[in-house]
């Protein structure tokens, strides 16, 4: 998985060359607009990450893929090294200066790429675990994001300084899961639940940086970080329930 947020650019959101404000300048009409805009991106992006898994879950794509990985220990470092890269692609397209279209194809090449590296994951909980782990999964995952999102909205709090926790404990993380791959030992529920944590830092700091650093005109790549966060959240707390069944 992604480990580092889609968000850091946010901190050189407000060129002198742009005419749109940061969020926190903006007059409030701009801001709630803004934030509206974001979620309902966000929310578009989720059903067409579901509308995506169906269609490859159904599809010779993921057996094929399965099969794939089996073949090699190797085959999995391949698979996170390519989604990383596409993940650095996605991000930079829709990052600072980018025109409203290359947001767009930014968040585009995201949502796929997260759709085709879930592909194993959902497959197994699919066909190996209990029906109800998915939604279970993601009942869970919108209502702790929910939950989040309602912490940075009523407390106001600026959640910036996170943002040295994200990128050392992402580099940890990235580490750890390189080294499982490589030697072959297990990541275990505790890793997991570490992720969850980690997972839900990352969208305390995301929320906030949507709420107070992007300009008016980043809802697009506003709703990539954010989704970014779900999507790695969403993935260790499925891996939490599979692993209790």
């Amino acid at each position: 998985m992604h480990l580092f947020g889609n968000s850091e650019f946010s901190m050189n959101n407000n060129a002198s060359s742009n005419p749109y404000l940061s969020v926190a300048d903006s007059a409030p009409i701009e801001r709630s607009q803004f934030i509206r805009r974001t979620y309902m991106h966000l929310a578009g992006a989720i059903l067409l990450f579901i509308g995506l898994e169906a269609l490859l879950l159904n599809s010779p794509i993921a057996p094929a893929m399965m099969q794939a990985l089996a073949g090699s220990p190797y085959s999995w470092l391949i698979v996170l090294g390519m989604f990383m890269g596409v993940s650095w692609l996605a991000q930079k397209w829709a990052t600072s200066g980018a025109s409203l279209t290359m947001q767009y194809a930014g968040l585009g090449l995201y949502v796929v790429a997260q759709a085709i590296i879930f592909i194993p994951l959902l497959y197994v909980a699919v066909n190996y675990s209990s029906p109800e782990v998915i939604p279970m999964a993601a009942i869970t995952t919108l209502g702790l994001f929910l939950g989040l999102t309602g912490v940075v909205v009523l407390t106001r709090v600026d959640f910036s300084f996170l943002r040295s926790v994200l990128v050392i404990g992402g580099f940890v993380a990235l580490g750890v899961i390189v080294a499982s791959i490589l030697f072959g030992f297990q990541l275990g529920i505790l890793f997991s639940g570490l992720m969850v944590v980690f997972a839900s830092v990352a969208i305390l700091y995301t929320t906030s940086a949507v709420m107070r650093d992007y300009r008016t005109d980043q809802y697009v790549a506003a709703s990539l970080s954010l989704f970014a966060a779900v999507a790695l959240l969403f993935w260790y707390i499925l891996r939490i329930f599979m692993g209790r069944r």
